[in-house]
């Protein structure tokens, strides 16, 4: 089969397309003939081996995927023909077969395209843990997004809203990403020159009940400042690079909070949770209201080019790597 496999920890530019034989089969896996593979951030940091968890070189690269069930365990709730999503999380998605615990395997609505499809587990699943469980996202409440035009941007702007908020403001750098905010149901977007004063002006002086950030850096400050009282700043990641830091005084000010929120690793350590994290965004899918990704599609080929889109912050919406 043919795959994306890094082999020097050299960054995206190291991802070579090869020929490698299929995965063993396992008595409790499902085969899945992969037709999409979701890109995602912690991918850029695994091919530089800058992820926390490392797999071995060479290994193949992207976390989540969809496709068409070849075989499954007897006992499992999805059948030969099944169109599904699955996440691998460690690797092995970008790959024409893969072989993926059932617990991983999601059935895929049918009003979801398997190329979308690739795009939903790992973003919107990320989105619903951080404004259902650690969010606290409450009805009505105001939720701004940095790094708006992004994958969990993206994802952010199409779920808020059925998740309970009332008002979404999306921060972005261009113009061109303000049209991909407006256009994924941001209610309100605002350039990220001059975005603390504009989003206070926005809401009267009050700020936003949640920031939700995946980028980080210098604007980390600016973000609990933006907080209306009891607010909650929500760590996703660092996309800009570095690292911030705060001044824990600044959190009693307003009775303000920050809140890790990594989803991986709450999943990992709590049996049963995506699966209850799907029942609630399946049929939000399938009714319509989270519309499903409209993901920039990357042929296999190309996929050194579709990690490096994240790697320098080209990207806009969820990025998909096509395998068939």
């Amino acid at each position: 089969m043919r795959a994306a496999q890094i082999g020097t920890l050299e960054g995206p530019e190291a991802i070579r397309i090869v020929d490698i034989p299929e995965p063993a089969s396992d008595p409790g896996g499902v085969v899945v003939d992969v037709h999409a593979a979701g890109v995602a951030f912690p991918d850029v940091l695994m091919t530089r081996g800058l992820y926390q968890m490392k797999p071995e070189v060479p290994f193949v690269l992207g976390g989540e995927l969809a496709g068409i069930v070849r075989e499954a365990p007897h006992d499992a709730h999805v059948r030969a023909g099944d169109r599904v999503v699955a996440l691998t999380l460690l690797g092995n998605a970008m790959a024409e077969t893969a072989v993926v615990p059932a617990q991983m395997v999601f059935a895929l609505p049918d009003n979801v395209s398997l190329e979308a499809g690739a795009g939903v587990l790992f973003n919107d699943l990320t989105v619903h843990f951080c404004l259902r469980t650690r969010g606290r996202l409450a009805a009505g409440e105001t939720v701004l997004v940095h790094g708006a035009a992004g994958g969990i941007g993206t994802s952010t702007l199409r779920m808020a809203a059925a998740l309970g908020a009332g008002r979404v403001v999306a921060v972005v750098s261009t113009e061109e990403k303000a049209t991909v905010a407006r256009a994924n149901g941001a209610t309100d977007v605002v350039s990220t020159d001059g975005w603390l004063h504009a989003v206070r002006e926005l809401t009267d002086g009050r700020g936003v009940d949640i920031v939700l950030d995946p980028v980080g850096g210098n604007r980390f400050t600016d973000s609990i400042r933006c907080l209306a009282p009891a607010g909650r700043l929500l760590v996703v990641g660092f996309t800009a690079g570095d690292i911030p830091t705060v001044k824990v005084n600044r959190l009693l000010l307003n009775n303000v909070e920050v809140v890790g929120a990594a989803w991986g690793a709450w999943a990992m350590s709590h049996p049963g949770y995506l699966q209850q994290q799907w029942a609630e965004v399946e049929p939000l899918l399938v009714s319509g209201a989270i519309a499903p990704p409209d993901p920039v599609v990357y042929p296999l080929d190309k996929a050194a080019e579709a990690v490096a889109s994240l790697d320098n912050r080209t990207a806009t919406g969820k990025v998909v790597v096509a395998l068939r």
